[in-house]
């Protein structure tokens, strides 16, 4: 799948697709076993999170003006920065009367609550604790003890992710489903130039995961442009924890890129009607020259990026969606 030549000379990552129109491709309906799904599932599920949650993009949460809430396991969070970038989080209501602090001001580093302008410096105060927090330069994280009820680590999971130089984008998207729906979708990766025509074809999962050690969906896909334009690569899925899923390009163009996708409940675990939102970072990389530029648009193309990766999650949340209704009723096959 290597596009670049020796020398100076170079060859285009495009190829022509001769393959078969939408309803004349293989079927995947028998590769894609619901016990295999199940299993990669659980293994997911049994490995550990400590407590972090994903509540955002980094670039989300700015120094002064208003303060950024998320609400994680049917707790509210608020997070603020100092002005030296410092990253500050902790419960999103006010100790005094209860009021959304996400709705107050943040100035000077110091949280300002506008009912009564009760001032938090990020310390314990009034019976308000601060939360841990961890930004890794694309995504914020928090870690809620409460709330995920597992042994606290110090550090988030974080997948690794390009060397210096990837441009990246996050978005985020809400379904009415738990994160284990979430993650069954990526851990099915054939459905993906049957549900998703518009980006991906040809798709082929040429591994699949063996055994706790060799944990890896394996798969050649060619992404479309335009019309019978398309870019094949080789990619592997794998789910570092409870709520992640991360897609890694192995071969081809943009080797190294990653699409982190993560699943943060928004309701409590016993809620009726469940929402998670999926927060996904897309981490673009490449050795070509012309990358430079890329790095330079990089405001002009997040938006684009976010853009068609909503489009997908549009699909896949009905998919997740349609899970859970099922499942929360005793009626998904498998």
């Amino acid at each position: 799948m290597t596009t670049r030549r020796d020398g100076a000379g170079w060859t285009s990552p495009l190829r022509l697709r001769r393959g078969p129109k939408w309803e004349a491709q293989p079927a995947t309906w028998r590769a894609a076993r619901p016990a295999l799904i199940a299993d990669a599932l659980k293994r997911a599920g049994a490995r550990p999170s400590g407590n972090w949650f994903v509540v955002g993009a980094s670039r989300d949460v700015t120094a002064g003006g208003r303060p950024h809430g998320r609400t994680v396991g049917g707790l509210e969070v608020v997070l603020w920065r100092t002005p030296a970038g410092e990253l500050r989080a902790g419960p999103g209501a006010c100790p005094h009367l209860g009021a959304p602090l996400c709705d107050g001001r943040a100035a000077g580093g110091t949280l300002v609550c506008h009912w009564h302008g009760l001032a938090l410096d990020g310390g314990p105060f009034a019976g308000w604790e601060p939360f841990p927090v961890h930004d890794d330069g694309v995504l914020v994280w928090v870690r809620l003890d409460e709330v995920g009820n597992e042994e606290p680590l110090e550090r988030p999971v974080v997948p690794a992710r390009p060397a210096a130089g990837a441009v990246d984008a996050v978005c985020t998207a809400v379904g009415r489903c738990e994160p284990q729906d979430v993650v069954a979708n990526r851990l099915d990766p054939w459905h993906g130039s049957w549900f998703h025509p518009y980006s991906f074809v040809d798709l082929r999962v040429v591994r699949v995961p063996r055994h706790e050690q060799d944990d890896a969906f394996a798969v050649e896909v060619s992404f479309r442009v335009a019309g019978r334009l398309v870019v094949p690569v080789r990619a592997e899925f794998t789910a570092p924890g409870p709520r992640t899923v991360v897609m890694r390009i192995t071969e081809g163009e943009g080797a190294t890129s990653v699409v982190e996708t993560h699943a943060t409940p928004l309701t409590a675990s016993a809620a009726a009607e469940p929402r998670t939102a999926v927060i996904e970072a897309v981490v673009a990389a490449s050795d070509r020259r012309g990358f430079a530029l890329a790095r330079a648009a990089a405001p002009m193309l997040r938006p684009l990026m976010r853009r068609a990766a909503g489009r997908l999650w549009r699909d896949d949340l009905a998919y997740a969606e349609r899970r859970w209704t099922l499942r929360s009723t005793g009626r998904l096959p498998g």
